[in-house]
């Protein structure tokens, strides 16, 4: 998922320690006046650290599981810690070229990822805190990725071109330093509230995630139910996998979590103008776009259009049509229902507080079933009767 927010708001430069609720969340959607649009009450919400803002950068996926994991050192009892999402960046673009250059550039290269390249990280690298590595070295107050990734990219293309006959022993020295120039130097070692840490003692003995205990699912048809399969996205350049089950079991362990006290790191798909970031909500609407009149489109957001009723046939009709993509990465946190008691996914986005409800945007069910690419959540979270069918 690489989802460019090139006009989003200004990067926090602070972060406290202290969770904080969103009980005074937004509850109505801003229009251009009167008592058009939806009116949210909330079902459940769940504590999550402050919104960031990933800049002009495809590292949605990097904010999206890194807020998860920041909400569920808040449900272990842990103060949360702003864990770098740089740090991740930076250790996977090591092993993302490693593996370019022996598949002979037949892997997606860029700077993109998936929602398990986090926990990848930390179980083989570690984690430090956002304080430690900020990834801003260039001078930049918010991410600039795009000249760094087509210099990587130069670099690694170039190995692979093999003008001397066979690839120099040094490459990864040289791709290494341009990684430095643009992201800073991996912290070997940095101090944290008095003691000092390596990577992978700060992500132990602070952060205390085990990468094993979280489990990530998927629904589509062109792959066994129940069983373990890889995600067909380019972005997966991991080989990440996830169990496939049935769609109405992959929202039943959405609800399942968030009524548990669990939060859901979520992979989806957010080329749709039903993904309104203006009206801060996502919906479907029951007729296609190109079908609806000017009209129809003109009061689209104002609460009382009907949804598809979205299949497993639709949902892999458009994956395989490619009018599914992983686009984005976010972080459902809640649920709420609007003024005709339809279910609605509060999600928290990495673009900002100015986009949205303070960086939050409400979700339909029907969005939800349509463009979900993946889930990814602890495993005491998912229902029983799924951990059953997938040998869990």
């Amino acid at each position: 998922m690489k989802y460019n927010w090139i006009i989003s708001g200004a990067l926090a430069l602070s972060f406290s320690l202290n969770s904080w609720a969103q009980d005074d969340l937004i509850n109505s959607v801003k229009d251009n006046g009167g008592d058009r649009g939806y009116q949210f009450e909330t079902i459940v919400n769940h504590d999550a650290t402050e919104v960031k803002d990933q800049g002009s950068s495809g590292t949605c996926w990097s904010y999206a599981t890194s807020s998860f994991l920041e909400s569920e050192m808040i449900r272990m009892g842990k103060d949360p810690i702003d864990i770098s999402e740089m740090y991740t960046v930076r250790m996977t673009y090591i092993d993302k070229a490693e593996k370019y250059v022996r598949l002979h550039g037949n892997l997606n290269f860029g700077q993109g990822g998936a929602l398990p390249d986090v926990l990848y990280v930390i179980d083989k690298y570690g984690a430090v805190p956002q304080q430690a590595y900020d990834g801003l070295v260039i001078g930049f107050d918010r991410n600039k990725h795009g000249e760094m990734e087509s210099v990587l990219r130069g670099i690694v293309d170039a190995v692979i071109a093999n003008k001397n006959g066979r690839i120099s022993p040094v490459w990864k020295n040289t791709y290494t330093e341009a990684l430095n120039a643009y992201l800073g130097e991996e912290p070997k070692s940095f101090e944290w509230a008095g003691k000092t840490y390596t990577p992978r003692s700060f992500a132990d003995e602070v952060i205390g995630i085990d990468p094993d205990e979280y489990v990530q699912f998927t629904s589509f048809t062109h792959h066994p139910m129940n069983e373990e399969v890889m995600i067909q996205v380019p972005d997966n350049w991991a080989w990440g996998t996830a169990y496939n089950i049935e769609l109405d079991a992959m929202i039943a362990t959405i609800d399942h979590a968030l009524e548990n006290g669990f939060t859901v790191s979520w992979a989806t798909d957010v080329s749709e103008k039903g993904f309104s970031i203006k009206n801060g909500v996502a919906i479907v609407p029951e007729k296609k776009w190109a079908d609806m009149s000017s009209e129809e489109i003109e009061t689209a957001f104002d609460g009382d259009i009907a949804e598809r009723v979205i299949t497993p046939e639709i949902r892999q009709r458009d994956y395989d049509n490619y009018e599914t993509t992983d686009d984005h990465g976010m972080h459902i946190t809640g649920m709420a229902k609007d003024q005709n008691g339809n279910k609605f996914y509060i999600v928290k986005n990495s673009w900002g507080t100015k986009y949205g409800f303070d960086g939050y945007i409400y979700v339909s069910e029907a969005f939800v079933r349509y463009k979900t690419i993946g889930i990814l959540l602890h495993q005491d979270g998912v229902p029983k009767s799924v951990s059953k069918s997938v040998g869990l």
